[in-house]
């Protein structure tokens, strides 16, 4: 039987895949990050069902990769008003027994300190221009996609959109449908400035793909990698395949 806790955590890890069944097979839906906090909700044997704090996205990550914090510790996180993230592509933080532990683009490195570990890299925080959205992009071009990923080394279109925006100081839902909710629609390309959002629809009309608009009617995007494509009012044209590789539905202003 299950059972619920009210336990919570704090991911001490490089990268923590997370998971829709307690099952080492089963779909990724997204990642934590290193210094990404989260609730404990429910407790199996090798695993617990956990709520990521920053947007809600909820499924099982393995017990040994859990650092359990206090329920108070885990407010003064979720409490920071600006909290920081780390700029560089790749960086590290040293523990006290001297090892080195990657910290990835866009990890909350604000919860070094809790872990014992010092955080050697650049860090970004609170709410950045909206020029500063695409300089952040590019830092993700020529990654990998990845069905659930968030880093340079692996990333799905609706985790690039919201890695963007958290590390310039804006929340996002994790999925491109939620994302599609928020701001203001624009009813043409030539409305939109760079770091506004695309959102495409398949043949049954439900979103499943978003992009990041760049000036001169291209967008950045993750589809095979992270890259950048021409858009217009039908949708994103890769010049390479000489074909139209996604419908657009709605263009919004998020910020």
């Amino acid at each position: 039987m299950q059972k619920t806790t009210n336990h919570y955590g704090l991911c001490a890890l490089s990268i923590v895949p997370i998971r829709a069944n307690a099952d080492h097979g089963s779909e990724q839906v997204t990642q934590l990050l290193y210094g990404e906090p989260f609730k404990i909700t429910k407790n199996r044997k090798e695993w617990n069902k956990v709520r990521v704090t920053f947007d809600g996205t909820e499924g099982w990550i393995c017990k040994d990769q859990v650092t359990p914090i206090t329920k108070n510790t885990y407010k003064s996180i979720k409490g920071q008003n600006e909290p920081l993230y780390a700029s560089d592509l790749i960086a590290y933080v040293s523990a006290t027994n001297d090892h080195l532990i990657p910290v990835i683009l866009g990890s909350s490195v604000d919860s070094a300190p809790l872990l014992k570990h010092v955080y050697e890299g650049e860090a970004i925080g609170g709410k950045k221009d909206k020029s500063n959205l695409i300089p952040i992009a590019l830092q993700y071009l020529n990654a990998p996609y990845q069905w659930g990923g968030k880093t340079p080394f692996g990333i799905d279109c609706s985790g690039l959109t919201q890695m963007v925006y958290k590390i310039n100081g804006y929340t996002l839902p994790r999925d491109a449908k939620d994302q599609a909710n928020k701001g203001e629609v624009l009813s043409f390309v030539e409305e939109s400035e760079p770091g506004d959002l695309a959102f495409f629809d398949n043949s049954e009309g439900i979103i499943t793909h978003v992009g990041i608009i760049m000036k001169n009617n291209y967008i950045i995007h993750a589809h095979g990698t992270v890259r950048i494509d021409r858009i217009d009012q039908t949708g994103i044209f890769n010049t390479k395949e000489g074909a139209y590789t996604h419908k657009l539905r709605v263009i919004k202003k998020m910020i």
